[in-house]
């Protein structure tokens, strides 16, 4: 299926891998088009995604076979972007980490946090080279780290120097996408990355680091929906935005259920090798529990926010609260419902 070109793309996942196996190129998602719809009937929604991410789960569980309006899609690679196209207009709704809305919202953007799944944290990490001499998180005063700016890692880097007694004025940053990290990372340029997986079991699995800490218990592990609010107040677009969202509850009970099934689909989908996506699917992508935006989940995302407020990392502070819409939480479970796990040794 072809998708159509979205503004401010980076690297693809697919393309980040292809630089991983020295492949010579590989296609950029900004070179696609606009193409066929998933669904039938008058009504389309937009829906921003990544790599891997909501089509390939829907249509993995099935849940993209009756669908009595049309769905869009737009490929991005991290949240920000994503973000940036749901306030403009150019996207009706997308999935997004814990960190994407908080800046968003900080420049006050035109958004609306609609769904929440919570996850473990364990593939939020800071990697460092196998041959590192960091063996703390102490260990990095005075050290590069690259993070994608206003990416969940932003905030699990935050969090872990925190927890150590460092500020971010004590190491040396370096805004970076995964794929240019990658490459500073392999390349000797910086001394750690706070990434998230599939990034971790693609270094792990191909033993091009080491974890030094991960984000268990450091951050809240929720990934959310954020809808533009025009699309909320279209009466039809919301009763569809309302069946995305039970059909993305389905396809992730489907995915715990599925592992070795979805981890094809997502080594597909995304040029994974198979081994790596299954490392991540039983690590943090296959552990999510739908959950409601609940007055915990607001609580645990006001704390981040205001800890990038007291950084100037965003321009001002602001209720988080205000860009919630709890509509569609029905009976879902708390924000703080444990996340799924695949046993020890998993």
């Amino acid at each position: 299926m072809r998708r159509r070109a979205v503004p401010a793309v980076f690297l693809p996942l697919a393309l980040l891998l292809s630089a991983c196996s020295g492949a010579s190129s590989a296609q950029d998602s900004s070179g696609g088009s606009a193409g066929d719809t998933d669904g039938k009937g008058s009504l389309t929604l937009d829906v921003g995604d990544q790599k891997g991410g909501s089509e390939a789960v829907l249509r993995a569980a099935g849940e993209l076979d009756d669908l009595d309006y049309r769905i869009r899609w737009s490929t991005f690679t991290s949240g920000p972007p994503l973000l940036e196209a749901v306030n403009a207009h150019a996207v009706d709704i997308g999935a997004v980490g814990n960190t994407p809305p908080v800046f968003a919202a900080g420049a006050n953007s035109k958004i609306k946090v609609v769904g929440a799944s919570h996850g473990a944290a364990k593939g939020d990490t800071i990697l460092v080279p196998g041959d590192s001499p960091l063996k703390t998180p102490e260990d990095l005063r005075g050290k590069s780290v690259a993070v994608a700016q206003g990416s969940s890692a932003h905030y699990q880097l935050v969090a872990s120097l925190r927890k150590a007694g460092l500020s971010l004025k004590e190491v040396e940053v370096s805004y970076l996408q995964p794929a240019d990290a990658l490459a500073a990372f392999n390349g000797g340029k910086v001394d750690a990355w706070a990434v998230w997986d599939p990034y971790t079991s693609q270094v792990l699995r191909s033993r091009q680091g080491r974890v030094l800490t991960d984000g268990d218990g450091l951050t809240n592990g929720l990934a959310f929906q954020v809808a533009a609010p025009g699309a909320l107040d279209d009466k039809d677009k919301a009763r569809a935005i309302g069946d995305l969202l039970k059909r993305l509850r389905r396809a992730q009970d489907w995915v715990y259920e599925h592992p070795e099934e979805w981890a094809k689909v997502w080594s597909k989908d995304t040029g994974l090798p198979y081994e790596v996506a299954l490392d991540a699917v039983k690590r943090s992508n296959g552990t999510r529990v739908p959950v409601a935006v609940d007055e915990a989940a607001i609580a645990s995302e006001q704390e981040i926010a205001d800890t990038f407020a007291e950084l100037r990392l965003i321009p001002r502070k602001f209720d988080f609260a205000d860009y919630v819409d709890t509509r569609f939480n029905g009976d879902l479970p708390p924000s703080t419902t444990a996340a799924r796990s695949y046993g020890e040794g998993s």
